[in-house]
């Protein structure tokens, strides 16, 4: 019943995330933490981002902007070993409400941004990757932090999509390798990872039919409301942690 209730709660997630580009760690972690314990839930999920972030790619392979990808991911691969290499150093409640309230600010200015038509050059993505990498070596996810960096770049739907999806899985690939060589990612934690993200990645291929079906502008505001949401998560997080 455990691992059925992480395939259920994973399969959602995974539907959700391949419609809105993030979200699945969102709704999964906690439902790992209760199952496994929050000792494993973190590279556990690492693992089944890996997976989720594959299944994206190999769902709008056609529509990937391999530029962008690279500008963002060369810098944010070893950004992201670093933080995983200082999860344990730092208070996370602190890095909790920074992103939170990075997240929620991160709504009026994208609309600024679009108003004043001003958009993200490949040397911005690059700064973004360096520091969007670090911060997803420390905590679970950022996935919500890439999101207006990509549409600033001038991304939407599939595009958006792949794109951040093959960014994400350099960083999650360097986050896991230095879990496992630091001993926190055993075969059985591996095992549970890939378990955990085979619901994740069936998500995302249920997920493409109502893609293909969101306009632009409705696409955009289902973002702005889901990076409020994993904001204000992140400051309940925070004040209750």
């Amino acid at each position: 019943m455990h691992y059925i209730f992480v395939v259920v709660v994973g399969l959602l997630a995974g539907t959700i995330s391949g419609i809105v580009g993030t979200g699945a760690s969102i709704m999964l972690v906690p439902v790992l933490v209760y199952e496994f314990g929050p000792k494993e839930a973190v590279p556990i999920m690492a693992v089944a981002a890996i997976m989720a972030n594959l299944s994206r790619i190999m769902a709008w392979w056609r529509e990937v902007d391999w530029r962008a990808c690279a500008a963002y991911a060369i810098p944010a691969a070893p950004a992201a070993a670093l933080g995983a290499r200082t999860l344990l150093a730092l208070p996370s409640h602190t890095v909790d409400i920074a992103i939170g309230l990075f997240l929620i600010a991160m709504v009026p200015m994208r609309h600024w941004l679009a108003k004043h038509e001003w958009k993200l050059s490949l040397w911005h993505l690059a700064i973004a990757g360096a520091l969007i990498g670090y911060l997803t070596g420390i905590v679970v996810s950022t996935g919500p932090i890439s999101v207006p960096v990509f549409l600033a770049y001038g991304l939407t739907r599939g595009a958006f999509l792949s794109t951040e999806a093959a960014s994400s899985l350099a960083i999650y690939l360097s986050k896991a390798a230095t879990f496992q060589h630091f001993g926190a990612l055993d075969m059985d934690t591996f095992l549970k990872g890939l378990f955990a993200g085979s619901s994740l990645m069936v998500g995302a291929f249920v997920a493409k039919r109502f893609v293909l079906k969101l306009d632009p502008n409705v696409f955009r505001l289902i973002m702005d409301a889901i990076m409020i949401a994993a904001g204000l998560s992140m400051l309940w997080n925070a004040a209750h942690a």
